[in-house]
């Protein structure tokens, strides 16, 4: 499966900025963040939780391959005079000998992974995490996967030129697979001198599903949450986060 991030753009819109806000003050509170813990944020993008995170002491590093994301990130970071260990980098490359006691992975980038790119991140977070280290991630869930219409479209310079600078056309082939609980956006983008396509790949979890993965991976899960913000599980939403910890 090959994934693509659409979300390379700084979101700070007032609904996602007030739901970052509230996830971590209970990620502050629920995992006792402090000075001196360990902290991972895989995708960490343009830096919304590891900026406060490591304004209260903790030591953070952010993994991300978006150049972009962490250049405004590493501005941010020495504006308010923290330190902050970015890496661009594919994080399925990601290696160290830190051991972390908190690993992120928000907005379900593991759903964007193969199996196989999966079983590699998660057996990486196990190796990773201190012996009472935890982990903290979304996925989408199968109600996610109900409400997924198969479609096709076409627009010029979709997704306000996301794509490219330049003028594009670009088709959109959306489709569903019901054995596997995947979906597939499509994305075939046609300018003037070449023509692209861009798979956008797509996992849906219901709870045992996902319990497999993490324990065939050497982790146990330890709590199902509605969302990283630490609310209720709900069976009918779209996405659900869970914590786990090393079996």
């Amino acid at each position: 499966m090959l994934a693509c991030h659409l979300n390379d753009e700084v979101d700070l819109s007032s609904r996602n900025a007030e739901f970052v806000k509230r996830s971590l003050e209970w990620i502050i509170t629920y995992f006792g963040v402090k000075e001196g813990t360990k902290i991972a944020d895989f995708g960490c993008g343009p830096g919304l939780y590891t900026l406060p995170l490591a304004k209260l002491g903790a030591n953070v590093t952010g993994i991300d391959f978006s150049e972009r994301s962490l250049e405004y990130a590493r501005n941010r970071a020495t504006e308010a005079r923290v330190s902050i260990n970015y890496i661009c980098q594919d994080y399925l490359g990601f290696e160290t000998n830190e051991r972390f006691d908190l690993i992120l992975m928000i907005y379900c980038d593991l759903c964007v992974l193969s199996p196989a790119q999966r079983s590699v991140l998660l057996k990486k977070y196990r190796s990773m995490l201190t012996p009472q280290g935890k982990i903290l991630l979304d996925v989408s869930s199968l109600a996610g996967y109900a409400h997924f219409k198969e479609a096709a479209s076409i627009e010029v310079s979709q997704l306000n030129g996301f794509w490219s600078p330049n003028p594009y056309y670009c088709l959109l082939n959306s489709f569903k697979y019901n054995e596997e609980k995947v979906t597939l956006d499509k994305y075939t983008i046609v300018e003037a001198d070449r023509i692209r396509t861009v798979y956008n790949w797509l996992q849906y979890y219901e709870p045992e599903s996902l319990k497999a993965e993490f324990f065939a991976c050497g982790l146990n899960i330890q709590e199902y949450l509605g969302n990283v913000a630490g609310d209720k599980y709900d069976a009918i939403a779209s996405e659900f986060a869970v914590i786990a910890h090393p079996d």
